[in-house]
């Protein structure tokens, strides 16, 4: 099953999950929290290995992804998408969270190419669930644009039930 856990910007999804998932051995995937400083970072769920996501004023332009103001290094993505394959391929977990699908992968960058092949090998999986981190603003986009025709949308209050 894809479960799509959305809602507005900044309400919490990531912080939800991250509490959903401290105390479960079947959960994988990538969940991108804030720091103490408010800075983004990639988190790797099983094996805790962080990454930082915002590029510094000294990163060289061909290592840069931008949207709008942001500029993220791409080095970071790469290890996202290798780490959610990986973790995809070993299916060592219940669930999978790709946290999250935006602007980025709309454009196929991003976690876009990890977030295609994963979410059409779980388009017919019944035994590994899919979690997509998706702002309540771009979901009919993200839907589209990944053609997923079989899913639930869900919020932070319902990852309890799960």
């Amino acid at each position: 099953m894809i479960y799509i856990l959305t809602g507005d910007i900044r309400t919490g999804k990531t912080t939800a999950l991250l509490d959903w998932c401290k105390n479960r051995n079947d959960v994988d995937g990538v969940l991108c929290p804030d720091d103490e400083k408010g800075k983004r970072y990639f988190l790797n769920i099983k094996s805790k290995d962080t990454y930082p996501l915002a590029a510094n004023s000294d990163t060289k332009d061909h290592n840069i992804i931008s949207i709008g103001p942001f500029q993220f290094l791409k080095s970071s993505f790469q290890n996202a998408n290798d780490y959610l394959l990986k973790s995809n391929d070993k299916r060592d977990y219940l669930y999978l969270v790709v946290d999250e699908l935006g602007k980025l992968e709309l454009k196929n960058i991003g976690l876009h190419d990890s977030a295609k092949s994963i979410i059409a090998q779980h388009k017919n999986r019944k035994s590994h669930h899919l979690i997509l981190v998706v702002r309540e603003s771009l979901l009919n986009d993200i839907i589209e644009h990944y053609q997923i025709y079989i899913y639930e949308v869900i919020n932070k209050e319902d990852l309890e039930s799960l």
